[in-house]
């Protein structure tokens, strides 16, 4: 392929940039729906993104078995069929893609900011920063000690393992995310026992509906988890939960604990780094600018109000837009 130099530039015989190695004229750090529909609209304006997907490719979204409020899919379709997707719709326009690249570090500054990747430095004029939210941890003894066994944030993932078949399970939560899992987990366990520390759910009604409505279901309102049960055993026996009306401890017995309680920002690389909230959420504005020039936010990682696939979505084609301008000097 030719190489040719426009305005000081060096693009390729299609028109696309070409730096040395290392050099990339945007990074994006993430691939859940924000992440993936960035490197969509770049790649289709021929600036070759590079998507590191970090650890979980698809991120949050791969573990939702049916996504039901995706425009365009009446019949739903699976989380991680709609990530395969999205990123193979990015790659048909020229995103690069490297798969279970974390960002270890970042150095942001002009003209380019460094990403440090286990040993790979690697350059970009521009960063959107796309890396989405963790699963919300409570703190709790036993919790820690016995995840994996027993003790799990997906129910999708896990739900179908041996030890949870015909066995009573607990989920913690009150929102969507609660309600989904305990739905589905009624296909493999005897019992599911949700837990909720106030006395009705935050989820949406049509959610909350579906689980309230299936007899498989029983809730623990105004009630919080004081322990996981086990330790002796080395598997999840039980939980302890202490009731927010009498103020009294029970043990609820089971053979595992799915917990659904939030979740929080991927931005622990970006502190002091980038302006966020309390909760490290990013800031942003106008548009999906952040507090650094050439560095841009989309999805759950700055957004703490909505955090749905679709606003993910848009929210990363605003993120590339902004780029795309700011790459050409807008």
């Amino acid at each position: 392929m030719g190489i040719v130099k426009k305005g000081g530039r060096m693009l390729d015989a299609e028109g696309g940039r070409r730096y040395q190695d290392g050099m990339h004229d945007v990074v994006i750090l993430g691939s859940g729906c924000a992440g993936w529909t960035a490197a969509l609209y770049l790649a289709r304006a021929n600036l070759k993104p590079l998507v590191l997907t970090g650890a979980q490719t698809g991120g949050l979204l791969t573990t939702t078995s049916v996504v039901e409020n995706f425009p365009g899919f009446p019949q739903g379709i699976d989380g991680t069929t709609l990530m395969m997707q999205m990123m193979e719709q990015a790659q048909k326009f020229g995103a690069e893609v490297e798969f279970g690249v974390l960002a270890d570090e970042v150095k942001l500054g002009r003209p380019v900011h460094q990403i440090r990747a286990g040993k790979r430095e690697i350059e970009a004029r521009v960063l959107i920063v796309a890396t989405g939210a963790g699963h919300r941890h409570l703190g709790v003894p036993g919790e820690k000690e016995l995840e994996t066994k027993g003790v799990t944030y997906c129910a999708t993932c896990d739900g179908a393992l041996p030890m949870f078949r015909d066995q009573p399970v607990v989920v913690v939560g009150g929102g969507d995310s609660a309600c989904e899992e305990a739905t589905f987990l009624t296909r493999f366990a005897s019992k599911v026992y949700l837990v909720h520390r106030r006395g009705e759910l935050r989820a949406s009604k049509i959610m909350a509906d579906r689980a309230l409505g299936n007899p498989k279901i029983e809730p623990i309102w105004n009630a919080e988890v004081e322990s996981v049960e086990g330790m002796k055993e080395g598997r999840v026996t039980g939980v302890q939960v202490k009731s927010g009306v009498t103020g009294k401890s029970s043990i609820v017995a089971c053979s595992g604990v799915f917990i659904a309680v939030g979740h929080v920002p991927n931005t622990q690389i970006f502190q002091k780094r980038l302006a966020m909230d309390e909760a490290g959420y990013l800031k942003l504005g106008p548009g999906s600018r952040t507090s650094t020039e050439g560095v841009f936010g989309a999805g759950d990682c700055a957004d703490k109000v909505y955090r749905q696939a679709i606003t993910a979505a848009g929210m990363g084609c605003m993120a590339a837009i902004d780029a795309e301008r700011y790459l050409a000097g807008g």
